[in-house]
């Protein structure tokens, strides 16, 4: 994408968004374009501003973060949404993933991890935070009643889309993958949506989960500015 990532700051602590905002307004990349207290302020907000992502508290008085992600998803396709709690429960992250979410990071995440976070998710990424990676994986090698394991292969991807899985579970953007294979982003959407289907998938942070799932990277191994350029 081109400009800034436009984002919207949700919690339900007025102390907690304008410490934030001050955190997240000096950062190259990021502008943001507004503040809500609650779920529902937040779709009002977006009713009115274009946002690109919604840092959203998930648990608030009234309309919760989970409730709230699903809604923006649905009602606004194009803006993505990254949850930012101090809780790891497994039924959380269970639901935000469920909602829609493009990331999940806990709320002691450093400044600058935050802010590469946004401008990632912004630019077609996914985030996740990596001391609750394992959580994901239990909760997709787990029964749960909502739940259905992947049930794709990865032998049914052609060898463009195995490459563009690899780079997506290790944390590159549509444009990194552009500019590392020399293909445009629109083709690059394309082979994620195909990867997503072919592996019957709901969502592009799965395919991380899966990634770790199948052993094919471990959470340790993170995408570096500088490894695309070689």
């Amino acid at each position: 994408m081109d400009g800034d990532v436009r984002v919207l700051v949700v919690d339900d602590q007025e102390l907690l968004r304008a410490g934030l905002r001050l955190v997240l307004e000096p950062r190259p990349g990021l502008t943001v374009v507004g503040e809500a207290g609650t779920g529902e302020e937040a779709l009002d907000l977006l009713e009115a501003e274009r946002v690109d992502v919604v840092l959203m508290d998930v648990r608030m008085p009234g309309m919760g973060g989970i409730e709230a992600t699903r809604q923006v998803r649905a009602r606004f396709p194009h803006t993505k949404v990254l949850l930012l709690t101090t809780f790891d429960e497994d039924r959380l992250i269970q639901e935000g993933l469920l909602a829609g979410a493009d990331g999940y990071l806990l709320k002691d995440v450093p400044p600058d991890d935050l802010a590469r976070a946004l401008v990632n998710i912004g630019r077609g990424a996914a985030a996740i935070d990596p001391r609750i990676a394992k959580r994901f994986l239990d909760l997709f090698r787990t029964d749960l009643p909502d739940v259905a394991p992947p049930s794709g292969r990865l032998e049914e991807l052609t060898a463009r889309e195995r490459e563009i899985f690899m780079l997506v579970a290790a944390g590159c953007t549509n444009a990194d993958i552009s500019h590392r294979l020399g293909i445009s982003a629109v083709t690059v959407r394309t082979h994620v949506d195909n990867i997503v289907a072919k592996l019957a998938l709901r969502s592009r942070p799965q395919i991380i989960v899966y990634a770790y799932e199948q052993g094919v990277i471990q959470p340790s191994q993170r995408f570096d500015e500088e490894s695309a350029k070689e």
